[in-house]
């Protein structure tokens, strides 16, 4: 950080970055400089997030490493590093090594690994296929519905505001790089001590009921068997909340459309932006369902599992895939906005258990299960960047430098998926020669190859109730339901008392500062967040190297 600092008294940002002068335009990601940082990013960041899930079943955040890249190039004294003393390029590059690692390990390594570790080899290639192309929807299905009125850009998207803040302070030096510092400190420390950081820095930002029903849910997970003698997982009462809570949130942001887009003209212009950013929430939401089952078909014909089903159930199949992909897309989604967790292993296994309830043969569910796990972290992951990038930009909904820029982080995200695709295609032989997959994979395969009783099927009913009434009650603004069962599918007792403690934090800042306490909260609990990521990274990068 002290290098940043420096790197930005030599190039401070203008006067008033929060508002860009109209004739300012925006970094190109296509332009040379650009192009060739954000593949070399991507490249790496490709290869640390597959190596580390390989070996540790985690992905790290590798936006800030990004950024850091960007800035320390803005030091070299040539002409053509000057163009990164931009924080929108700094942004681009983040954009692209944060795709790339997420797009690589979640979205592309995770799913083949699953027939693989089946013993159907020869589904990997065609899955492959189809797993790219979910994820590229995926990121760009992200681009269209960000600031709607489903996923709000004012919404906190922790790990952005986390990026953004670390930028700022970085070329802007001054009180908010040294309370940036503060946190960062505080997040390292804390993370060497093993202590949960993120969560203490996300309860800061995040919705406050949100934040609630997310440690409580943490809480609940941790301690229903020391204290009570129930093991919630095995009952699965997590995945039954999040299975009614989860189709709750699908019909809420059905009638956030079908209301808004009915808002009469003349209403005011924040109801008319709010109208446009439905109709376009809409529009997404059919392309994306016209594109999902074009995936599910495509795979389906692909790996050949069409030949194990009648047209029946062939159709079911199709249906019900492209319906999970949505579902599971936008729990994850919502989880990410709000806490800066998302469940996307588990919710995919909700997807996996419900298939198996269906009655799809084992090869089949095999596809279903690399399907769901693609979609999603891909979605959650633009959001963050897209948030950053909102906030770089003065949050100026709706301006030209605003639409300009979101179009350059979709090109540079893009960029980072099609690295990649390729660093996944050319590696993944090598990983698996060594029996190296995601170790979630196993889980996966062990609950298709044991099927599942009618026990688990009545549980699964049972808690979609109580998930989806508390839902209902929350509403579409604080995700109650989604939040809560997030926190019940996070075996991390830990992580409920530091949301606790960043809950508690959060109302005394604001009882002693008053309407200046959100400012440097997020400045602050930014540092916390880039300053546990940044320790996860290197110290996983560390462990990954020594196995």
């Amino acid at each position: 950080m002290t290098m940043t600092h420096e790197a930005t008294a030599a190039t401070p940002l203008q006067d008033d970055r929060a508002a860009p002068l109209p004739s300012e335009l925006h970094p190109k990601a296509l332009a040379p400089a650009n192009l060739i940082l954000t593949v070399v990013l991507s490249v790496f960041g490709a290869i640390v997030g597959i190596q580390m899930l390989a070996s540790l079943g985690i992905t790290p955040s590798t936006s800030l490493i990004g950024a850091l890249a960007a800035m320390t190039l803005a030091r070299v004294p040539l002409a053509m590093f000057r163009g990164f003393r931009s924080v929108h390029a700094q942004n681009l590059a983040q954009t692209s090594i944060s795709s790339a690692t997420f797009g690589a390990a979640n979205s592309l390594f995770l799913p083949i690994g699953i027939p693989f570790l089946f013993g159907l080899p020869d589904m990997v290639v065609p899955m492959l296929i189809g797993v790219s192309l979910a994820m590229l929807l995926d990121a760009w299905l992200l681009y269209r519905m960000f600031d709607t009125p489903a996923f709000p850009a004012s919404n906190p998207w922790p790990l952005g505001i986390a990026a953004a803040e670390a930028i700022k302070a970085g070329d802007g030096g001054g009180k908010q790089a040294w309370l940036l510092l503060g946190g960062l400190a505080t997040g390292v420390a804390g993370a060497v001590l093993k202590l949960p950081m993120s969560a203490f820095g996300v309860a800061m930002i995040g919705g406050l009921g949100a934040m609630v029903a997310f440690g409580v849910g943490l809480l609940v997970r941790g301690y229903s068997a020391p204290l009570f003698g129930l093991d919630i997982g095995a009952l699965y009462v997590p995945h039954g909340m999040m299975i009614g809570a989860g189709i709750v949130a699908l019909v809420q942001v059905g009638r956030v459309v079908l209301k808004k887009r009915g808002t009469a003209p003349g209403t005011g212009a924040a109801a008319s932006r709010e109208a446009r950013g439905a109709t376009a929430l809409g529009r997404s939401l059919r392309l994306g369902s016209v594109g999902y089952l074009a995936i599910m078909v495509l795979l389906a014909v692909g790996t050949g599992v069409y030949t194990g089903m009648s047209p029946g159930m062939l159709v079911c199949f199709v249906i019900y895939g492209t319906f999970a992909a949505f579902v599971h897309e936008l729990i994850v989604g919502i989880a990410a906005m709000h806490s800066g967790w998302f469940p996307a292993f588990a919710v995919a296994l909700i997807s996996l258990l419900i298939g198996i309830l269906i009655g799809f043969p084992p090869e089949a569910l095999v596809v279903l299960a690399g399907f769901s796990a693609a979609t999603g972290p891909a979605f959650a992951d633009m959001g963050y960047d897209l948030k950053a990038g909102h906030l770089l930009r003065g949050e100026a909904s709706g301006t030209p430098f605003e639409t300009e820029g979101r179009r350059e982080q979709m090109i540079a995200g893009m960029v980072g998926f099609a690295v990649a695709i390729v660093v996944v295609a050319c590696t993944y032989r090598m990983f698996f020669a060594n029996h190296q997959t995601a170790p979630i994979n196993a889980a996966y395969v062990a609950a298709i190859k044991a099927g599942i009783s009618g026990d688990t099927a009545r549980n699964l009913a049972l808690w979609a109730v109580p998930g989806a009434l508390l839902q209902i009650v929350g509403g579409a603004r604080q995700q109650l339901g989604v939040l809560f069962a997030t926190g019940l599918l996070i075996a991390s007792p830990m992580a409920g008392w530091m949301v606790a403690a960043g809950i508690g934090c959060r109302l005394a800042v604001h009882a002693v500062l008053g309407a200046g306490a959100r400012e440097k909260l997020e400045v602050f609990a930014g540092g916390v967040i880039a300053g546990d990521a940044l320790y996860s990274f290197f110290s996983g990068v560390v462990k990954s190297l020594r196995k």
